[in-house]
């Protein structure tokens, strides 16, 4: 019995033990098959590790990158890092249900992430940094409630964050960086308390900085750079102790940095770096942040002096202030910073003398701070910096010579002194402590003496520029040893140089990119052929004023990268070589003043680069190439002064964004472009001194951002078009010496900014503006033009008539000349009414048949006769000009008389004491008795104001207000006279 018992329950374990095993075995298959299916997932396995490893043949766990657990025997770690694996990930995956950790960084894995992932509920570490995933973050990330460290930086993922990944409530790291994640940050991830590291850097992130209710009690790192994260930096930053790195650069951040209020031992880095802060950094900030050492605040717009609790700062080593708005002096207090690696103070308002106590910095590596206002001179024991690698103390106002100490230092590899005020010569022994020197600024000072030929030895020498200065005697000749020089800079001295024989060796420094030795009046000889020699990578060949002579080799053509020629001021002759054609990357050509000859050839316009092109003084002659209009990239064209003939081709009006055309003093012909005013974005034209005809076209009053205009001394006819008033950007406008006719636009008194102008010798007439920019010219704007008048400045004599030529002179007018003249009308014919109404109560006949007959006898004037009768209605005949308005024999059009011998103003007088049925409608005299009389009174009195009104003098002349109160008590005088009838 006993046995049996025994029996049954060996029998019971096994058959237990065997479930269990058949379990294990089913689920670890499980595990097996999803690792096979990322492995079918993978298109490309270039170090065969999956191919030769993952294999059927070997246990799971034993397999590459796999860890299982002691106890379940399940894979718990997959570990693929670094294997440069491309494929997709197969939902498969999801089945991994042990897995803690996945690690597939750095790869070329792509596509989206499964949402079978979600299932993966033991994971606490998910890297799928540094690969090609795409889509957006899911949100299922967010039920992985186990997840402490979740890296999904250098993606392509695209979207937002997710507001679930605040779920994930034992978060210690978050790193997105290097995506295309946009949208605001979630509040709720800046509530996780176990966060420890935040860097959603290299986003298009938008929005402010989230608030925080739990303060983010473990965050050591918050990375937000490079995003456009807007807003103000907020307080509570600087209030989290375990705070070690902050970096908010490259945003758009605003307003003023806050204080910190707190130690924050751990601090050791605050990058605010390119943002849009302001205000002055705080006085007591850093009285609190003893372990600091990285403070980088540049390129912002902080104002005021450094506040002296930064020299507390003993552990800083980098202090990057530049392109700020700081002023002062340096404090002497930064000799206090003995760690400072690297002080960057540039682009600032700072001032006074640099202080000696930077000789302090023995660990000094870069020192620059060009772009201020220092004076004084460079500290003469600066040698004593023997780890200095960049000083830049370019564009100040520092004088004296340059310390020979600094000379000493054998690990500066960049020195720029230019643009101060230098003196003496280089130190003689400069090349032989300086073995690591690659870049030497110092143009722009007044230093003198010799080339440096120990310069020679400094083999890693790349840029050299020793410009505007004082240099002298021969450039070495055996430059080509500086074999990686890719900057030479020797313009604006006083080099020699025998037929240029420098070039020759120029040749072997096979990555050159600049060369300029141009306005060193010593030079000469021809340009030789073996130009075309040099390197492949020129883009700039400066030599502009050096006696060159001879032609432009047409070798220039081989070199291919050239952007920028200038050879200006020389003494070259013959053609503009053709081979320039080539030059396809090719932004300006500069040639002029020389003795050039011929035609531009037509291959320069193959250069679709070309935006400027200088050939001015020279004796290029025949047509311009209409294929000009083909360079749409063309900025600037000057031709001026050489000898092209014929007319601008229509095709230049096609350059949509020319800024400057100047054609000027050829012998250029035939009417201007009648679409020239397609050049919308024109700020200068000259077309000066060539033999253009015909009326200016309307639409250059459509270049509306011309500053300059200059026609003068062409052949144009017809008038000042009026609507130059628009051009309202206009400074200069020239139209002298040519044959303009017509009066001076009094739409030009618009052109506030007009400071010089010219229309003098046309055939102008009429009155000169006096508004505007015009009381500032003189008479030499306007001499020439004999029937020009206005004020006395201009010495012409005063205007006669009243100008009709804008609003005002008009309301002028109707004021005093045709309210008058309808007054009296309307006063007339009141009579004539009365003295009708007055007649039919006595009962008197109607108008008489002789009087018919009368009314009959007079002869309607044809238009065409008071057209010629009053010469085409010339002003001149108008009614109220003093001496034009003479008798007429006629009846004429109100406000002309027809020529005759005498003014209407003595015909008046006369007409007073003369009988007045000479001078009045008989009709108004055909009463009898005191109608009569009261008539005559009436007729007196209107001829006596209008003869008042017509006084010499214009302070004589009745008002208008006067003259309706004359006619009125004139009126009631001729009403009261005929009642008592």
């Amino acid at each position: 019995m006993g046995n049996t018992f025994l029996s049954l329950a060996l029998v019971i374990i096994f058959h237990f033990s065997m479930v269990t095993f058949s379990m294990k075995l089913t689920t670890l298959l499980t595990d097996q098959s999803a690792l096979l299916a990322l492995k079918d997932h993978v298109i490309h396995d270039p170090q065969n590790v999956l191919a030769t490893n993952w294999s059927l043949s070997t246990p799971v766990c034993n397999w590459f990158g796999v860890n299982c657990g002691s106890q379940h025997r399940r894979v718990t770690t997959l570990n693929l890092t670094g294997l440069g694996l491309v494929g997709t990930l197969p939902p498969h995956l999801g089945n991994l249900s042990f897995l803690s950790l996945l690690y597939l960084t750095n790869n070329s894995f792509h596509g989206i992430l499964p949402v079978q992932l979600s299932s993966l509920q033991r994971v606490k570490y998910l890297s799928l940094s540094n690969n090609s995933f795409s889509g957006e973050i899911p949100s299922w990330l967010g039920s992985l409630t186990e997840l402490r460290k979740l890296y999904l930086f250098l993606n392509k993922f695209k979207g937002v964050i997710p507001f679930s990944l605040g779920y994930l409530s034992k978060l210690e790291i978050l790193s997105l960086y290097g995506n295309q994640i946009s949208g605001s940050i979630p509040s709720s991830i800046f509530n996780i308390s176990s966060l420890q590291k935040i860097d959603v850097s290299e986003n298009m992130l938008s929005g402010s900085i989230p608030s925080v209710s739990g303060g983010l009690p473990k965050l050591e790192m918050l990375i937000l750079f490079e995003n456009q994260i807007s807003g103000s930096i907020p307080s509570y930053i600087f209030n989290i102790s375990s705070l070690q790195e902050i970096d908010l650069s490259d945003n758009m951040l605003s307003g003023s940095i806050p204080s910190v209020s707190r130690g924050l031992l751990s601090l050791y880095g605050i990058y605010f770096n390119t943002n849009n802060l302001t205000g002055h950094i705080p006085e007591d900030m850093f009285d609190h942040l003893p372990n600091l050492k990285e403070l980088d605040l540049s390129y912002n717009l902080l104002s005021g002096r450094i506040p002296a609790s930064l020299f507390k700062c003993k552990e800083l080593q980098i202090l990057a202030l530049s392109n700020n708005q700081l002023e002062g002096r340096l404090p002497v207090e930064i000799g206090n910073l003995t760690m400072l690696q690297i002080f960057l103070f540039g682009v600032n308002h700072f001032g006074g003398v640099i202080p000696e106590q930077i000789v302090n910095l023995t660990l000094l590596e870069q020192f620059q701070g060009a772009y201020n206002n220092f004076t004084g001179t460079i500290p003469r024991q600066i040698g004593n910096l023997k780890n200095l690698e960049i000083l830049n103390l370019g564009v100040n106002d520092i004088a004296g010579p340059i310390p020979p100490a600094l000379f000493n230092i054998s690990t500066l590899s960049g020195i720029s002194l230019a643009g101060n005020q230098l003196s003496g010569h280089l130190p003689s022994n400069m090349g032989i402590w300086l073995p690591n020197l690659e870049q030497l600024y110092l143009g722009g000072n007044h230093l003198f003496g010799p080339f440096p030929m120990y310069i020679l030895n400094a083999s890693q020498f790349t840029h050299l520029d020793m410009a505007i200065n004082y240099f002298s005697g021969s450039i070495p000749e055996n430059l080509g040893n500086l074999r990686n020089l890719m900057t030479l800079n020797l313009h604006f001295n006083n080099f020699t140089s025998s037929e240029m024989s420098f070039l020759s060796s120029l040749t072997q420094c096979r990555g050159l990119e600049l060369l300029s030795f141009g306005y060193n009046p010593l030079v000469s000889g021809r340009l030789p052929s073996l130009v075309g020699n040099l390197s492949s990578s020129l883009q700039k060949f400066l030599a502009s004023e050096c006696n060159i002579w001879g032609s432009v080799p047409s070798e220039i053509g081989n070199l291919s990268g050239l952007i920028r020629i200038e050879l200006d001021n020389n003494k070259l002759t013959g053609l503009i070589p053709a081979s320039f054609g080539g030059l396809e990357e090719l932004q300006s050509i500069s040639i002029s003043y020389n003795k050039l000859e011929g035609s531009i050839p037509s291959e320069l316009c193959n250069i679709n680069n070309l935006a400027f092109l200088f050939l001015t003084s020279n004796k290029l002659s025949g047509l311009i190439p209409s294929c000009l209009g083909n360079l749409i990239s063309l900025r600037n064209l000057f031709l001026d002064s050489n000898k092209f003939t014929s007319s601008i081709p229509s095709t230049l009006t096609g350059l949509n964004y020319l800024l400057i055309l100047n054609l000027s003093s050829n012998s250029l012909s035939g009417p201007l472009p009648i679409d020239i005013g397609n050049l919308k974005v024109l700020t200068s034209m000259d077309l000066s001194n060539n033999q253009f005809s015909d009326d200016i076209p309307t639409g250059v009053a459509d270049l509306n951002d011309l500053t300059q205009l200059s026609l003068s001394n062409n052949r144009l006819t017809g008038s000042i078009p009026e609507s130059f008033g628009d051009m309202l950007s206009l400074e200069l406008l020239d139209l002298s010496r040519n044959n303009l006719s017509g009066e001076i636009p009094n739409s030009l008194e618009k052109l506030l900014y007009l400071k010089s102008f010219n229309v003098s010798f046309n055939r102008l007439h009429g009155e000169i503006p006096e508004g505007g920019s015009f009381g500032n010219f003189t008479f030499e704007s306007f001499m020439g033009n004999g029937a020009l008048c206005g004020v006395p400045q201009f010495h012409f004599p005063r205007c006669k008539t009243i100008p009709l030529k804008n609003s005002k002179a008009k309301a002028k007018l109707i004021i005093y000349v045709a309210l008058p003249i309808a007054s009296t009308i309307l006063v007339m014919a009141l009579i004539i009414i009365i003295l009708r109404i007055r007649k039919r109560k006595r009962k008197d006949k109607l108008t008489t048949r002789e009087d018919l007959l009368l009314l009959g006898k007079w002869r309607r004037i044809p238009y065409h006769e008071l057209h010629q009768a009053t010469d085409g209605f010339n002003e001149s005949n108008l009614l109220g000009e003093e001496d034009s308005m003479i008798q007429t024999l006629t009846i004429a059009t109100i406000g002309y008389m027809a020529p005759g011998e005498r003014s209407l103003k003595s015909w008046v007088k006369e007409s007073i004491s003369s009988p007045l049925n000479q001078v009045v409608d008989t009709n108004l005299l055909s009463t009898t008795g005191r109608d009569r009389l009261a008539a005559n009174n009436c007729a007196l009195s209107i001829l006596q104001v209008g003869l008042e009104c017509s006084a010499e003098l214009p302070d004589k002349r009745l008002d208008m207000k006067e003259v309706l109160t004359k006619l009125m008590k004139i009126k009631v005088k001729l009403l009261k006279d005929i009642e008592r009838v």
